[in-house]
Parts: C-alpha cells; structure tokens; sequence
C-alpha cells in the first residue's frame, strides 16, 4: 500500500536533478545498523536486514523512544521524497520527523504513519525552508501503555522531487449550512462558479420532488477566498422537511434541513463540552460514553497535582489549592483570562433568559452532569466548576500583592500529543499575579454573586467578597502585566491595555452591588462612550463590549441606560451590513483581509452583539442576521465545512487536543460533537499550516488536522459563543415573526424598607379575546424572595417566582385588568423592575 502525503505549498524550488544523491547513511540495513541511534530504553537489531527494536509499554510522550539518525544534510527550496517501509505488532500510530536536531526541534516535515503488521511503503514529500548539514530523521515510537514491536526497512531521502500543492477537497461547489435553516428564516447559499451571469437553480427534497427554483445573483470575487461566487437566496420557501439539497451550475449541495430541532442540540452539545475539559474530576463513561478518564492533575502519580501547586521560581512563597475548573484547550493549562471570558459567557446565556422574549430556559438535568438533579440549572453548576478554579488563583490574605490574582497555571515545559490529563507528568506553576487576570475575576464574581444567590447565598457572598477585594487590588496595583516571554508550558495570554477589564469589573460590580463609585466609575471610562465595535470583536483581551452589553440588558439604574442600548444596536448594525455586503454571509472582514487565530469564535462574539440588539429592539434584520452567520459556522464558507464537530456532513473532527487524539491514537477518541474549531487563520503559526497553507488567502488558511493548532485548536473561550448563539437560535422556534404581546403588567413597588418590599402587580389584557386561567411569570435580579403575596398563587424556583391566578379572577376580558401584591424579602444590592413578564409564556408589554 502506497501512502501519499502532500506536505507544503512552495513559492520556489530548486532544480530537479537527474539522479538526486541519498541523504539517508544505511538506510537498507545490509551492513548493520550505524549510524541509527535509539534512546537507551530500546535496543536495535539489524541481523534480519531490517532494523527492529522491542519498544517497552508505560511511555508518555512519543520522544520517550527515538530511533534516529542525525547529520542530513537539507538545502533551502530543495523539496525532497521521504520514504521507508515499516511495520509494528500490533498495529501503532507512529510519528516520522525530519527537523533541527536541537531545541526548539523546529520540524520540518511531520507525519503519523498508521503502522500495521503488514510491511507498507509510507511516502511523502516537502520543501525544505532552511539549508541545514545536520537535519536529524526520527522515528518518535513513544506513548504506548503496553509494548510492540517496530521494524523499518528501505529509509530513503532524495532531492528533486515535484513539489506537491496542498489542494482542500472543498465537495460540491454550492455551499450551504449543512445542519439546516430556520422555516421562516433566511436561506441563503454561495456557488462558486466562472459564471458572470445569473444561474438558475433548484431546490431538491429528498425525495427528488424540485418544490422551488429562481436565479442566482452574480457577487463577483470574493477577496475572503478569491473565489468568483454567486448568492441564491430561497427565503420563500417554507416547508420543514429533512434531506433537502440545492442545485446549480451542474453541482448539487450537501443535504439540509429545513426546520426541526436545528439548535437545541447544538445548544447542549456545545455546553456539554466543559465536562470532559474538566480539571480534577474523574470523567464518568455513564455522562460521556467514550470519553472517561481518570481525573487530571489531583496528585496521583505521575501527576505532580494542582491540589498544592508552587509559585515559579522567586515568584511567592505559598502554595495554593487551584483545583477544578477548565482545561484552556488541547492542553493542560488553565487561564484566568481565558477562563473569565468563558465562563462569563455561559452565565451571560443563562442571564439572558431572564430579560428577553424567545429564550428557552435553562434547566437542572438538561447537560448530563455530576451535578445534575441539585435543584440548579446545569449550566450554572458547570459555570461554577470554573469559577471555583478562579477563586483559588486569588492572592491570599497577609502575602504580598494580596487580592491580586495569579495569571495562570501550568506545566513547567511543553507536553507532546497524545498526552491524557492523568497521565501528564510535568511539574505544575503559579505564574505571576496580573492585573488583568484580576479584573477577570472581579468581573465573574461579581456576576456569579447576583446569579447565585437564589441557589446558593453562601456562595453567592463568597464571591462578591472576593470580586470587591480583586477590584481593590486591581485600583492599588493597575499595571502589572503578565510577561509576553513567559510562554514556556503554555500561552503568555499578555494585555498591555487594560481599560476595558476596568471598564467591565466595574459594570459588573455596579449591576450586583448597585453602588454610586461603582457607577461613577463606569459612566467615567473613556470607554463608556466609545467605538467599541472593532472589526476583530470580542476576545478575552478585547472585553469592553461584554460590559456595553450587560449595561444595555441587566436592568439598573444606570442614568444613560437609553444611550447604552442605542450603542449596541448601532455597533450591530456595523457587523449586519459587513454581513450584507459579503458574499458568504460573513460578519467578519477585517481590512486586510487577515483572519486572526479563533477566526470562528470572532465571527460567533459579533453575532453575539447582533443578536443582543434583537433581543433590544425586536428588529427581525437582527436576528436573521445571527441565521446568516451560523450559515458559514456550518458549512457556508469557502471550504464548504461545518467548523462543528458531529454538525453537517463534513465536519472538523481532529481538533488539536492532547487526549481527543484519534489521528495519531486510534484508541482515543475525536472531539465531542458539538466542538467548535477556531477555523482559518491567515497568520499559520505552527508547521503543519507553514507546511500546507504557505500562500493561503483567508478563509482557505485552514485545515482539519490535529498538529495545527494555529487553524484548527479547540477553546473553552470558543465554546461558549457557540453556545450562547446556539441558545439564542434555539429560542427563535421556526423563525416566524413573534405575535404582538396581548398583555401589559405595571409593577409598582409601593415601599421598600431594610428587609423588606412591598409589591402591587397590574396585569392587563389588550389583546381581542378573553384569558380564561394565567400565569404571570418574572425572575428578579438576583436573591429576592416572595415571602407572601394576596389574590395569586405564587411559587418561585431560584430567581423566577410563578403567579397564577385563584378560581375567582381567572377570568380577564378583553380589556380587563385584574391586580395582586406581594412582599419580597430583598437580597444585598439594588431590587430593580424585572425587564420581562410572560403571561402563559408570551411576552407583556411592560408600562
């Protein structure tokens, strides 16, 4: 069996020569086997013409056994055909590399041979970048629990070879969202195509039945692909149905859905991710079937354990308990800045159901979690396995920089792939507290304080104490930045402009707390009234948008409030029209046409603000704009792939991660579905993409393979945008326009003392027919109780109390009105007017 890997797109190349010399030294074994070397755990044996050696079980990381050979001598532009001829009993995923004999082991070539008892020839070319006389060739054969046996025959290197051109099998060339469209949402496709002309082209059921048609619309080059594309709109179609595809100019789409369950699933399948990315815990196979290990990072051998974790050297004197939360990405890290946006995010989804209309609760049970049946929505129970992690980070009391918050923590060196948590080895560090990481954690904990306190006010005053004592740390110590070299083990995460995490910690603790410096800090920053709508979005080092948000939507009495909603339907009014004028339904192009790292999630963050100015104003443009962009998240983009693992019919499914390791370990399993890629990015930091991608424009500055972790990483940070939107969609039902509110409630707090407030609630008809039995429903901002009410029936489960009527005023008429009060035991901070009241669950009016 012949095996074939492209490796790099070359801008130049050297001459083929007619007979190219061998760079390999004995590479057929006739005469023994110098100048092969093996690490000192093997031993080698040519005596059968081959070289074999016994490779021992209970290894970590591929490098534990080497065989090698070092002083090959590699010439810039010259591209080169490796091959040889190898077999392993039983079947292993090896790893062959050609790179710099000495750190930082830059490779150049890097390929995993899927090794069987069958002797196959495994052949591959590429360019060299560098001259380099003493290139090492290595077989890496460590990893494996249990031992084998490797043979290798025939090594050969030569020059001249043609240089092979990295070409994305990109399918048919009409590309749609694979998973589907909303019924009475927008349906829009691009066909890439020479055409210059309109196109015709017909919808498809999965019968065969053609049940639409019309013509395309020309949209000239795309500079996002350099592609000459055209746009189908078939918005006017309306049935649901399953399997339906699109045709035009002779090519006929992946199938689609229309209607049905499109987001829900994604919705939990997107949440449902933070499990298995969870530290210290063990992962059940009853949860995850498929994906259970033991816990990460507890101590047992040879885990050094994030439960008594030292400071880098010189740093502090203490150890800390950093235990739980997530791990950052395919790696063992865990950041409090990533961390903070990430966690922030799926709080804010939870939030969010309290204030706006076509939302789908959030509900215990619903994430198939340790934690499910506490009587607390899942998604909260998984925010707070995370926040537990931020909490710990914190400085502690009586030690230098007090309140202060570590920025990291991490291995003290890099691990290989495949490496799963428990098995990790390296020693763990407390990197540097960070003003920013700081700010993160005043943010969060600001936020968990009002969101936990109907569940848990214990934990609930936990946080606030310590979002106040980071804010006060922060004020005292508001430019120690975390080192842009300290990338050793793991990512800097550096932030040298830091107003927006002053600008968001202070929101956060003004929403919670309802405090006038608070407040003044806010209305105070340069930010408040700035341009925040970047091209770029959001991002965990890009945050003031998250704080404009909560202020627009989190009720209070923020004396700009009109103002602040205003500026975010104008800064998603920016990302629409980008989105309108882009041939692929993109909300997403920045100037130079450069895709950043985690492109996906930038894409996700601007919907984000799209779909908060729905949830605003109403205006349908907005969230049929959210529809569009989740189109190119699944399958409508350049190369015609769903960036969601499990989502559409071809789908990223080796995201770089150290134990969803399938393509280099067949016994470990691929990314769980519902995880999103971080998708192209034109700047191809790692080998595999400079090997690849070289010359790459855009959206096509990415591929599905688990070594690139500059395209193709997954993020906890990336996650949470994906769910949220996921969350927002699932709440638009089949996308038909929502029906006037028929309803008004006035909420009147008729007195309000230390322990106590009093309640009168006016609920009316306005619509043309009579209500005959109700249930008015509200959630208050954070730990407010009803402690009595008269002429209602009133439950509360956490924040959301249930008032239904009593047998003599079931009866509204049209017109009509009835009244009923309440006392309210009030929780610490501000008791503002609940944003939204549903009666029978559709949205009132509010007066």
């Amino acid at each position: 069996m012949l095996v074939l890997a492209a490796t790099t797109l070359t801008l130049a190349s050297a001459p083929a020569q007619a007979q190219s010399p061998e760079q390999i030294v004995n590479g057929t074994f006739d005469s023994g086997h110098a100048p092969w070397w093996g690490t000192s755990n093997i031993q080698l044996d040519s005596s059968s013409g081959e070289l074999c050696a016994d490779i021992p079980g209970g290894t970590l990381n591929p490098w534990d056994v080497i065989i090698g050979q070092d002083n090959v001598s590699l010439v810039a532009g010259e591209t080169y055909r490796y091959s040889f001829v190898a077999t392993a009993t039983p079947d292993f995923t090896g790893r062959a590399l050609i790179q710099l004999p000495a750190d930082p082991w830059t490779q150049y070539l890097a390929v995993y041979p899927q090794l069987t008892a069958e002797a196959n020839t495994y052949t591959y070319t590429f360019t060299s970048p560098v001259s380099l006389p003493n290139a090492q060739v290595a077989f890496q054969m460590g990893g494996s629990a249990t031992p084998w046996r490797f043979c290798v025959d025939n090594v050969s290197l030569t020059g001249g070879a043609p240089p092979d051109v990295y070409k994305p099998d990109t399918g048919p060339r009409v590309r749609v969202n694979q998973v589907g469209y909303l019924t009475h949402g927008p349906k829009n496709a691009t066909v890439v195509t020479e055409a210059k002309t309109a196109l015709p082209w017909q919808l498809v059921t999965g019968s065969g039945t053609v049940v639409a048609s019309g013509l395309s619309t020309p949209r000239g080059v795309d500079v996002s692909s350099g592609q000459n594309v055209h746009s189908i709109d078939f918005s006017g179609y309306v049935v649901a149905g399953a399997g339906y595809t699109l045709v035009a100019d002779g090519e006929t789409s992946r199938p689609f859905d229309l209607g049905g369950n499109l987001y829900g699933s994604l919705r939990d399948d997107a949440l449902k991710f933070y499990y298995p990315q969870r530290s210290g815990i063990e992962i059940l196979e009853s949860l995850r079937p498929g994906y259970a290990r033991p816990a990460g990072h507890v101590g047992v051998s040879p885990n050094t354990g994030d439960t008594v974790v030292p400071c880098q050297p010189g740093v502090c004197d203490y150890t800390l308990n950093v235990a739980s939360g997530w791990y950052d990405a395919g790696d063992h890290g865990k950041y409090v800045v990533n961390g903070g946006i990430s966690v922030f995010q799926l709080m804010n989804a939870f939030e969010r159901t309290k204030y706006v209309r076509a939302a789908q609760p959030f509900t215990d049970g619903q994430l198939a979690i340790p934690e499910s049946g506490n009587g607390v929505p899942d998604i909260l129970d998984e925010a707070r396995w995370e926040m537990e992690f931020l909490l710990r980070m914190q400085v502690p009391a009586g030690k230098p920089l007090a309140g202060m918050v570590h920025h990291k923590v991490h291995d003290a060196e890099w691990t290989g792939l495949p490496l799963l948590p428990h098995l990790d080895p390296k020693r763990r560090e407390l990197h540097p507290p960070s003003t920013a990481a700081t700010l993160n954690l005043a943010a969060t904990a600001a936020q968990a304080a009002r969101l936990f306190a109907p569940y848990d006010p214990a934990f609930a005053q936990r946080s606030l104490t310590a979002a106040r004592t980071a804010w006060a740390a922060a004020v005292a110590h508001p430019a120690i930045y975390a080192s842009a070299s300290d990338n050793i083990g793991g990512g800097a995460y550096e932030d040298f402009d830091l107003r927006d995490e002053f600008y968001w910690a202070a929101t956060e603790l003004f929403l919670t707390t309802g405090e006038t410096p608070f407040r003044d800090f806010v209305l105070g920053s340069p930010l408040h009234t700035a341009d925040i709508w970047t091209e770029q979005g959001i991002s965990w080092g890009a945050v003031a948008a998250l704080a404009r948000m909560d202020l627009a939507m989190v009720p209070s009495n923020l004396p700009d409030r009109a103002a602040v909603r205003q500026s975010v339907v104008a800064g998603a009014t920016k990302y629409l029209n980008t989105l309108n004028a882009h041939p692929y339904g993109l909300p997403y192009a920045p100037a130079d046409n450069m895709f950043v790292w985690g492109s996906s999630s930038q894409v996700l963050n601007n919907m984000v603000v799209m779909a908060t100015a729905y949830d605003i104003t109403g205006e349908k443009r907005f969230v049929e704009g959210v529809a569009q962009g989740m189109d190119y998240i699944l399958g409508r983009n350049a190369l015609n792939i769903s960036y969601v693992t499990g989502y559409g019919e071809v789908s990223s499914q080796n995201q770089h991660s150290r134990w969803y390791a399938h393509q280099l370990n067949p016994a470990l399993p691929r990314p769980p579905r519902g995880t999103l890629s971080g998708g192209p990015n034109s700047y191809i930091q790692d080998p595999i993409a400079q090997q690849k991608l070289t010359g790459c424009v855009a959206q096509f500055c990415y591929i599905d393979d688990i070594e690139s972790y500059a395209t193709n990483e997954l993020t906890i940070n990336w996650n949470a945008p994906l769910a949220w939107i996921a969350a927002f969609l699932a709440g638009q039902g089949d996308g038909a326009a929502e029906p006037a509110a028929s309803c008004q409630v006035s909420y009147v707090k008729q007195d309000e003392w230390s322990d106590g407030f009093n309640v009168q609630v006016t609920l009316r008809n306005t619509g043309a027919s009579a209500i005959n039995g109700w249930t008015l429903r509200w959630s208050f901002l954070g730990g407010q109780t009803v402690s009595r009410a008269w002429s209602v029936n009133a439950s509360q489960s956490g924040a959301t109390v249930s008032a239904t009527h009593l047998p003599w005023n079931a009866l509204i008429p049209p017109g009509g009105a009835v009244s009923f009060g309440f006392l309210g035991t009030p929780a610490t901070g501000p008791n503002p007017t609940p944003a939204l009241f549903t009666l029978n669950g559709a949205a009132c009016l509010v007066r």
